[in-house]
């Protein structure tokens, strides 16, 4: 399954009778991307622009390891308890998403070198060891 696999937010069949309100019920829902978490990646972005050069992911292949061992480093720092980036000044959360951001544009464009190791057990042992949890009744108050 893909990202596009997945069902839309919006409900076609429900919107206004506009028919623009229904040509975009079906498009991805853009506007639910939270501002604060896409000014802070922007600005990222465009510290990396400064330093590497814009859309360098673009000019030249990137290894996937390189972005996600640099995203994984930025989630680190800041789930120990250093909120922002000491180089930049900006939320190590907000880097970590400019990784991701590149790496799913480098993919989406060819860009993306594979050098992730052969396939392990990961996902089959988040499934084994994730507890079932019903969506469907409200979670019980202690």
């Amino acid at each position: 399954m893909t990202e596009h696999d997945l069902p839309r937010i919006f409900d076609p069949d429900e919107v206004a009778e506009n028919p623009k309100d229904r040509v975009g019920a079906g498009k991805p829902p853009l506007h639910l991307i939270p501002p604060a978490a896409e000014i802070l990646e922007a600005i990222v972005m465009g510290l990396g622009a400064r330093k590497y050069g814009e859309y360098n992911w673009r000019t030249s292949k990137i290894r996937a390891t390189v972005y996600i061992a640099a995203a994984k480093r930025h989630l680190a720092q800041w789930l120990d308890g250093q909120d922002d980036d000491p180089e930049s000044g900006v939320s190590h959360l907000a880097h970590a998403r400019a990784c991701l951001g590149v790496l799913l544009d480098a993919i989406a464009t060819g860009n993306m070198i594979d050098d992730r190791p052969t396939a392990g057990p990961a996902a089959e042992l988040i499934q084994k060891h994730t507890k079932s949890v019903s969506l469907t009744s409200p979670p019980q108050l202690r």
